[in-house]
């Protein structure tokens, strides 16, 4: 009886409506204890990234946002502020300064990105081979990426000097040459000579990528083509470049990118000239702003610039894609 008593007493305080306010409100307790933690994590998650999200707002896109706004406008950006809408976005197509400069600029990109790929491809698939001071040759091949870009145009301005430059004094040693030449003041060498420094200071990046792509593709697969009776070539055609898909898709666009826009070297070394020979879209753009005082159409110029190099990308990830 007694037992029967103290379990109906359980039961009826389980039943009673204090006993569930009681349970509900230490469930919601519960939950906003849980809930608050979640937030004092997340509140420190944004801690962390805010600085890093502050300095891309201020850097990247408060700029880029500036750059869209002021070449709507004529404007030398203190005095003259005159709206003009798309006109420098209509002049860039029908420009022909503009579009000599572009296409100028694509054929220098094509040249230096073809001679880092070339380049950049036999000297990692030497690196990757076992020989003695293997480590020793990787770094001293690195050295071109690690120099700023400002020292190696100061270092080729000397060493391709008409006067004392030690290029042409090599050169009329060997016979090669019977006067000094001048690399960079002529039009017809202006260019190629530029294209030459650019794939000596970037193939090294090209090449790191694409080593440590070939350390990644299992050594298995090349046994088991060999056994198929497949060739140097074949390996290289069906095991080696499907291995290397992804880290050539990102290598190529990131280079050809970053040399669509090359400003530092060839305006240190030419200036742009002799003439127009050596005047890419990025020097123009700064000709346009800094010396004609024209910022909103060297931003409209800027604009285009911009969305080619995004067209890039996406061209080189429709045609790289993985099958």
């Amino acid at each position: 009886m007694f037992c029967q008593k103290e379990a109906s007493d359980q039961s009826f305080y389980e039943r009673s409506p204090l006993m569930k306010e009681g349970s509900e409100m230490k469930n919601i307790t519960k939950k906003q204890t849980k809930k608050g933690k979640v937030e004092k994590r997340q509140s420190v998650g944004y801690a962390f990234i805010g600085p890093a999200a502050f300095a891309m707002v201020a850097m990247i896109i408060y700029p880029m946002a500036y750059g869209l706004y002021i070449s709507f406008y004529n404007t030398n950006l203190v005095t003259k502020w005159k709206f003009v809408g798309l006109r420098y976005y209509i002049q860039a197509f029908t420009n022909s300064e503009f579009y000599s400069s572009v296409l100028l600029t694509f054929k220098f990109m094509i040249l230096v990105v073809i001679g880092h790929f070339l380049l950049g491809f036999i000297l990692a698939s030497l690196l990757n081979k076992e020989f003695k001071g293997r480590t020793l040759f990787r770094v001293i091949f690195m050295l071109p990426w690690l120099f700023p870009e400002s020292v190696i145009a100061l270092l080729f301005t000397w060493i391709l000097n008409p006067m004392y430059g030690v290029l042409n004094a090599i050169l009329k040693s060997m016979g090669l040459i019977s006067s000094n030449m001048s690399w960079l003041s002529s039009g017809s060498l202006a260019f190629p000579t530029i294209v030459f420094v650019c794939i000596w200071k970037g193939y090294p990046l090209v090449m790191t990528m694409i080593l440590s792509g070939l350390q990644s593709v299992s050594k298995d697969l090349y046994e088991a083509a060999m056994i198929d009776g497949a060739t140097k070539w074949k390996q290289f055609l069906h095991v080696t470049i499907p291995g290397l898909r992804p880290v050539l898709t990102t290598t190529l666009i990131l280079d050809s990118v970053w040399w669509f826009k090359q400003y530092t070297l060839v305006y240190t070394m030419t200036g742009g000239g002799p003439g127009k020979a050596t005047d890419l879209v990025s020097l123009s753009i700064y000709g346009t702003a800094f010396n004609d005082l024209q910022f909103g159409k060297a931003s409209a110029w800027g604009i285009i610039v911009f969305v080619i190099c995004y067209l890039i990308s996406k061209i080189y990830r429709l045609i790289l894609k993985e099958e």
